[in-house]
């Protein structure tokens, strides 16, 4: 009964999932790949970068345009909080850079959509119960900044290869560590890429990003993305899981686990 009635109040039009499905279906048939990348277009990137792109198979592939990527998550809402068990799509692309994630959530008989939506300057958060009661709905410079820093973490997990013609400045910090400062309609956010031995990106650790709750109070922390393992995914590699963490003075804990069930760079192709 439960899961019949979630679906009908999925199908409506102003639902979180329809305005997802709606909008990533555009962007999808409107979005074409670039040209090849070329070992010349590489050569502008710090060496460590270099090496990750050609770990990733960015070379001779078209440059991402866009990406479509499903995964499972487990979510929780603070550090003591309970694990829920939800699904995930998302839809970025590149030239400008948007991005729109939604994700479904279930805790016994509760379930919880999330909406992400960055498109232009601005950025939005939109959680809903059983699909009618708006639980957060976040906006604001706060979450602008926040969602500038997941942009920069999307390029490098998902489309590397996009690297080659976004707005970063690097610069190195030591053998396995270089800094990126990523610039997104004027707004600048940085964050360190820590490789691991093997040329992999092992993490992703930004000082810029808010916690935020209910999407009224938000709090500066450190935030990070360590990654576990790798995946073949449509001929691109890319992370298999990961963790998103925050960091706080007493201790860093992590709020979501991420494994990748499918990751498509320019779909429409």
């Amino acid at each position: 009964m439960l899961s019949a009635m979630h679906a009908l109040l999925d199908g409506r039009p102003t639902s979180l999932r329809s305005i997802f499905t709606r909008e990533a279906e555009a962007v999808r048939a409107a979005a074409a790949p670039g040209p090849p990348v070329t070992d010349d277009d590489l050569a502008s990137l710090p060496p460590l970068v270099q090496a990750y792109l050609r770990r990733a198979g960015a070379v001779g592939r078209p440059r991402v345009r866009s990406f479509y990527a499903r995964m499972r998550v487990q979510i929780r809402n603070g550090r003591d909080g309970d694990w829920m068990d939800s699904t995930a799509e998302q839809v970025n692309t590149y030239g400008p850079a948007s991005r729109r994630f939604f994700m479904h959530a279930t805790r016994g008989a509760l379930s919880f959509d999330a909406l992400h939506r960055f498109v232009g300057e601005h950025a939005t958060m939109r959680v809903k119960a059983l699909g009618l009661v708006t639980m957060v709905d976040a906006r604001g410079p706060e979450m602008d900044q926040s969602e500038t820093v997941t942009l920069f973490n999307d390029l490098c997990l998902f489309a590397p290869a996009a690297l080659v013609d976004a707005d970063v400045t690097w610069e190195p910090v030591s053998e396995r560590v270089v800094r990126g400062r990523f610039t997104h309609y004027g707004r600048a956010v940085s964050a360190e890429l820590r490789f691991d031995e093997a040329g992999d990106l092992a993490d992703f650790v930004s000082p810029d990003r808010y916690l935020s709750a209910d999407g009224k109070v938000f709090r500066r922390l450190p935030w990070s993305t360590p990654v576990f393992s790798y995946g073949d995914f449509d001929g691109a590699r890319a992370f298999a899981k990961a963790e998103a963490r925050w960091r706080e003075p007493d201790g860093e804990w992590a709020y979501g686990r991420f494994e990748l069930a499918e990751l498509r760079h320019n779909p429409t192709l």
